[in-house]
């Protein structure tokens, strides 16, 4: 199915229902539709071709909705842009993925300003908000035509990317097509149940798979109502679910710890909520216990998964605690294994790498061959995570084979952050991995060797990083250090480093 289809489908059977509710404003499915088909039309008109690159810089509001769907059905390529990016990085992803025109909102005006000279291909700038220079995105629609755009367009076409980190350092461009993503909201709408009653609260960004194509995709797919809320706060939170009647949620781990030890928590601003969803870290204890004491209404599913792949894996209510410590098994309409080194399933509480394969796998990191050969292993995607499968398929993570951590549901890679340290002409050496945070689940540490006779402090080092990192990115700890202990092959020895830190503590992942 085309992802323009699934909003023409509900629009033809739920026209007048509201689609999406952003700050006590409503769009039905009939608007959402119309204004969608315009900016489709609208960029044709102004000569962005199939396969052209729209980037989108945006909190979540309204016109994310409305981009979504219009750029899928005009043939371009959505590429979705993290409004926590520094202007060095956002200017690195721009220009790497040959980005034409931005839409961005008017809170992020300076951090465009700031690089629009370096990127030359981007010809065109549109903005959501505010007064300014650039075109006004209202306007930019509202010069559209609102039949159906007619463009021929295939399943297999791209229509988004996301950029997700990497081992080398540098975010990589996660490319999909219509299908692949039409694969993960069926899976989704499945597994978790929704459909035209429900109200679906996106409190993720939407720049993120999770909160676009794993809970706003769906929900359009099932003709349910999604609320948007802009800025993540447990009061806010529960003013939404009150307000709108919010029946399920994807969240992070951090988001639910912060809804059960709110000090004005009220079972009653949390009526009509039943289903919640979580990935991008393990559930501490403590917060399962006060979501089944608190809320006990509302079913929690854990879901596992990537921005290449979608979801893969899924462990329902129902499973615990039999299965508690698990990831779940295979989700509906993807196939997902556990394989040793030569390519062999493995046995019951045997490690090996967990693998999927089928349509729910992206198309290629864009304009990297080298990265996508590597991601591919004898017809199967490679998730780079270890894990064990027990006897009925439910699948245990161990440990990641990358190094990445996963602070409040970020992905941080430390190669990116000791890259910025290593710029430092003071460094000799440094290594940068996570520690346990209550908070925030891991954050960023830095060891850092200095060269002989060589001066910086811990100030300078983190402004530094502050300039050039998104704030969840940015070192919460430094340490400078006299050596490392290294391999004989003269690597340093992480695990080393993290055992102080972790000991006493069980990491999952």
């Amino acid at each position: 199915m085309l992802t323009g289809d699934m909003l023409r489908r509900s629009a033809e059977r739920f026209p007048d229902k509201p689609a999406i509710l952003w700050q006590g404003r409503a769009l039905s499915y009939r608007a959402l539709d119309e204004a969608a088909n315009r900016l489709a039309n609208r960029l044709i008109d102004a000569g962005f071709g199939k396969g052209a690159k729209i980037g989108m810089l945006c909190r979540n509001r309204t016109e994310y909705g409305i981009a979504f769907f219009g750029i899928a059905r005009s043939g371009c390529v959505m590429v979705n842009v993290s409004v926590l990016y520094a202007p060095d990085e956002l200017a690195f992803v721009l220009e790497k993925a040959d980005v034409e025109m931005l839409i961005y909102e008017d809170a992020f005006a300076d951090k465009v300003a700031a690089i629009r000279e370096r990127l030359p291909r981007l010809g065109r700038l549109v903005r959501i908000g505010g007064a300014g220079g650039d075109e006004g995105f209202d306007d930019f629609v509202a010069a559209g035509s609102d039949h159906y755009p007619q463009v021929d367009i295939n399943e297999d076409d791209p229509f988004c990317m996301t950029y997700t980190g990497g081992t080398t350092g540098r975010p990589k461009g996660v490319l999909c097509s219509h299908r692949n993503r039409a694969i993960t909201a069926h899976t989704v709408m499945v597994e978790e149940a929704i459909d035209e009653r429900d109200v679906v609260g996106i409190v993720t960004p939407l720049f993120h798979v999770a909160a676009l194509n794993i809970m706003f995709q769906p929900a359009v797919l099932a003709g349910a109502t999604t609320t948007l809320l802009t800025k993540w706060d447990p009061r806010d939170f529960a003013a939404m679910v009150r307000g709108t009647g919010m029946t399920a949620v994807f969240a992070v781990p951090t988001q639910l710890a912060m809804v059960v030890s709110d000090p004005e928590f009220d079972p009653a601003d949390y009526a009509t909520w039943r289903k919640a969803s979580f990935a991008g870290a393990p559930m501490p204890d403590w917060v399962q216990k006060e979501m089944l004491e608190k809320l006990p209404e509302v079913s929690i599913t854990q879901i596992y998964g990537q921005s290449e792949m979608g979801v893969l894996t899924s462990l329902r209510a129902w499973y615990l605690p039999e299965k508690l410590g698990s990831i779940g098994r295979q989700c509906y309409n993807v196939d997902v294994a556990v394989l040793d080194a030569d390519g062999q399933p493995v046995g019951p509480g045997e490690i090996g790498e967990i693998v999927s394969r089928g349509d729910n796998v992206m198309l290629e990191y864009y304009n990297e061959p080298e990265q996508t050969a590597k991601f591919w292993r004898n017809g199967w995607a490679m998730t780079g995570d270890v894990g064990t499968i027990d006897a009925d398929g439910f699948i245990t993570l161990v440990d990641r084979s990358k190094d990445m951590i996963i602070s409040g549901g970020e992905n941080v890679y430390p190669k990116e952050i000791e890259d910025v340290i290593y710029a430092r002409d003071e460094v000799a050496e440094c290594a940068v991995f996570g520690i346990p945070d209550d908070k925030w689940g891991e954050v960023p540490a830095a060891f850092v060797l200095l060269k002989a006779g060589a001066t910086l402090s811990e100030e300078t080092l983190v402004d530094h990083c502050a300039e050039r990192l998104a704030r969840f990115k940015r070192p919460r700890h430094v340490e400078f250090v006299d050596g490392f202990p290294k391999t004989p092959i003269g690597k340093i020895q992480k695990n080393v480093l993290k055992e102080p830190f972790w000991e006493g503590r069980e990491k999952k992942i």
